[in-house]
């Protein structure tokens, strides 16, 4: 019987592949290598039982007739999107500045944009996606199981176009969802950091249509977690745990455990060498580990993989001491058979926090490329956006990250920003009377016009006559990828 609620959390997350037979914190049976815990219902439903293989099942859904997962690139859509400011601009100022080098000079303000900014080629993809299903199904309730991306302009618009947003459930609880109100022939859309393997399988058996925007660089880390699973490996994956990617590559993971930083890495790896208070690992991994995990058990072979969004260097370097973890352990000729790693960094995300880092690198007084400030654009929400935010911070380069113009107050000079780990402050007299050089960048979630109506309100700020930049139509490519099947 098909589940009307499907969660996703923590210890409560129904994983892909169970090792050892036995019961989840649901109690749901599970045995066997590749065997998987169905959805987990709400108590006036039943649970189904068996053994699943979420690769297949995935693909199997080619066959229903009742999926998409590539764009259609229909003229309508991409000009409705141009029109709504959620695509690229191709006549405004970001894209005038690309034309002369991303740079820009407004009066007394030079704004340098970073050279790889802003809607990455997944969520473009996602949107375009998203726009092209309202058009080629006029009739039908359409939903979409999560934010589509962390942008709240374009998440507006959707709803302005009645995509009805599928409601949390449980006070909010990460992966907890109402699905109630999706009926037989409905159209859902997948957002495009994806959807766990249980809400699919839900949505299939309610015979929705199913519109899938997942970014491929997000189904290549589940391909990897999946390849670990079946080859007995705990999948330790450097991400946030309640953030709507990683609860989805949890789904695909068999066996798994979720570190957010270095630190928490460094404390696995040391008790993977010396043991430790095992009763301490559970309680610091609550919400970050798969029904049943033993650290005593489940550490002895493991592979790595990511949320696509996480900073680079640090994927890097957990993955390097998570190696030299296993290496010491059970020697340099047993390091295959314990440890496995894929790249599965999104080059995206490591474009834009490299163009950054470039941004930043001329601080030298005399340089005529040193910023005064940062601005960062891009949704309070976007994993991928802090972490640009905290390479200016870094660098101790005064750093502004808004999500929207709206955060600048014109008349009075302030400006309400957030830091990258999480504080929301105000900030007066941001923009000096001097002249000043601003680095620019913003997240991917985030289209142009957003950077656009930013950047309109600082000229206005430092000249009140400015009346906006006149529109000039320029040739501009955008970021293009080969779309892959899985």
């Amino acid at each position: 019987m098909v589940a009307m609620m499907a969660h996703c959390v923590g210890t409560t997350q129904s994983s892909v592949f169970g090792r050892r037979t036995g019961l989840s914190s649901s109690g749901l049976k599970y045995q066997g290598r590749y065997a998987h815990r169905s959805v987990q219902c709400s108590a006036s439903v039943s649970q189904e039982e068996g053994t699943f293989d979420a690769r297949a099942f995935r693909r199997s859904l080619n066959q229903t007739g009742r999926y998409t997962r590539k764009p259609t690139n229909d003229k309508e859509s991409l000009e409705l999107m141009e029109d709504h400011g959620v695509g690229y601009s191709t006549s405004g100022l970001v894209a005038q500045m690309k034309e002369q080098g991303n740079e820009w000079k407004q009066g007394d303000v030079t704004v340098l944009l970073a050279e790889a900014y802003g809607y990455c080629w997944g969520v473009e993809r996602a949107v375009q996606m998203a726009y092209e299903a309202r058009k080629a199904y006029p009739g039908k309730r359409l939903h979409i199981t999560n934010e589509i991306i962390h942008n709240p302009k374009v998440n507006q618009r959707l709803k302005e176009m009645d995509v009805e947003f599928i409601e949390t459930t449980d006070g909010g609880t990460v992966g907890a969802k109402d699905f109630s109100n999706v009926k037989e022939g409905d159209v859902v859309i997948l957002p495009a950091f994806g959807a766990s393997v249980q809400e699919m399988r839900l949505l299939n058996d309610k015979k929705v249509q199913i519109v899938d925007t997942t970014c491929p660089w997000v189904s290549k880390v589940w391909n990897a977690v999946d390849n670990q699973a079946r080859k007995g490996h705990t999948s330790i994956i450097h991400g946030k745990w309640a953030h709507e990617e990683t609860v989805a590559t949890a789904s695909f993971a068999g066996t798994y455990l979720i570190v957010k930083d270095m630190k928490e890495a460094q404390y696995v790896c040391d008790f993977i060498m010396e043991g430790g208070d095992k009763a301490e690992f559970m309680a610091k991994f609550k919400n970050a580990m798969s029904a049943g995990f033993d650290p005593d058990v489940d550490l002895n072979r493991i592979g790595m993989a990511n949320q696509t969004t996480m900073l680079k260097g640090e994927t890097e370097a957990i993955g390097k001491l998570l190696e030299s973890t296993m290496m010491k352990k059970f020697g340099p000729a047993n390091l295959n058979e314990h440890f496995m790693i894929m790249d599965t960094i999104c080059d995206a995300t490591q474009e834009r926090q490299d163009a950054v880092y470039e941004l930043t690198a001329h601080q030298d007084p005399a340089d005529d490329q040193r910023l005064d400030m940062m601005i960062v654009v891009g949704g309070f929400n976007s994993s991928n956006t802090s972490h640009l935010q905290e390479i200016g911070e870094m660098k101790n380069i005064p750093s502004f990250w808004v999500d929207s113009g709206a955060r600048i107050d014109v008349e009075k000079n302030t400006i309400t920003h957030k830091l990258a780990h999480g504080e929301l402050v105000e900030t007066q007299c941001w923009l000096p009377e001097k002249p000043i050089t601003i680095g620019v960048t913003s997240g991917a979630s985030t289209p142009d016009r957003a950077i656009e109506d930013v950047l309109d309100k600082v000229f206005k700020i430092k000249d009140p006559s400015f009346t906006g930049i006149e529109k000039k139509q320029v040739s501009v490519s955008k970021p293009t990828h080969e779309d892959h099947d899985e």
